[in-house]
């Protein structure tokens, strides 16, 4: 008489497209309604790769150079620069704290539902909304736009660090209360350290984005390089607008180095 066979210490995955890989499914719809998509749309790759097309934006990329590196053009540049790296800074460390405070109501406190329909509606619109909406009250300027940045990344940063919570290690927490300790020492001691990093990671990471969201929101004059852009953009002066792409374009590679090296060193 044989033994049993000995269970194995893992179980294989379904085959492909069986009816139990509910996962597989969920791919194949999601590849069904993308080939819908570019069905339905009017993509005309024809037109956007014929000789003509192709000569004149070879023409109008000409028209930027060379750029304008004259004193004073270089000088408003760079206090535009700033400008937009402080709306940025300012912009992306509101949104942390406010982000935090919500994602603790959204993930354990008694108002969850209010707090998760509270970030709903600060993501679901766009910064350019939010600076729009601003302007009318704040005026023209970066105020506008710092707020703007504020707004929308609290109710990203919100969602992100709720989820986290949501995900944390309850023993540390549990441990706590049960030695009798208050909420608020329950959250610094317990909840903080754990969530820290993801907090380091997120708020690094909205940073990121909010420079190149910060440099477009002077489209609707909310300060920065933005509004620069559209200025001379406006008045046709190419090599002026150049100028003002170079020293976008030498913001975000700075951030992002920024951003990797305080990753980096905050991972050792």
């Amino acid at each position: 008489m044989k033994p049993p066979a000995a269970n194995p210490p893992y179980r294989l995955p379904p085959r492909l497209f069986d009816a139990r890989c509910k996962a597989c499914w969920f791919v194949a719809g999601l590849l069904v309604l993308a080939l819908a998509s570019f069905a339905s749309l009017d993509l005309q790759w024809r037109a956007l790769a014929s000789g003509e097309a192709l000569q004149v934006m070879g023409a109008f990329v000409a028209e930027f150079f060379p750029p304008d590196l004259s004193t004073p053009m270089l000088q408003r540049t760079a206090r535009a620069a700033l400008e937009t790296l402080a709306m940025s800074v300012v912009g992306t460390a509101l949104a942390a704290a406010a982000g935090l405070v919500l994602a603790v109501v959204a993930a354990r406190g008694r108002g969850a539902a209010l707090a998760r329909g509270g970030l709903n509606l600060l993501r679901s619109i766009p910064e350019l909304v939010w600076a729009a909406l601003l302007l009318v009250a704040a005026g023209l300027g970066p105020l506008a736009g710092t707020l703007a940045l504020a707004l929308h990344t609290t109710g990203v940063m919100g969602r992100l660090l709720a989820e986290g919570i949501e995900n944390l290690p309850p023993a540390p927490a549990a441990a706590l209360r049960a030695s009798g300790a208050r909420p608020l020492q329950v959250f610094a001691y317990a909840t903080l350290p754990q969530l820290l990093p993801q907090l380091v990671s997120y708020t690094l990471y909205r940073w990121e984005n909010n420079i190149r969201a910060a440099a477009v929101l002077g489209v609707v004059g909310a300060g920065g390089l933005g509004q620069q852009l559209m200025f001379h953009l406006g008045l046709f002066q190419m090599g002026k607008t150049a100028t003002v792409l170079a020293a976008m374009l030498v913001l975000v590679l700075l951030a992002d180095f920024a951003s990797d090296g305080l990753r980096r060193r905050w991972a050792r």
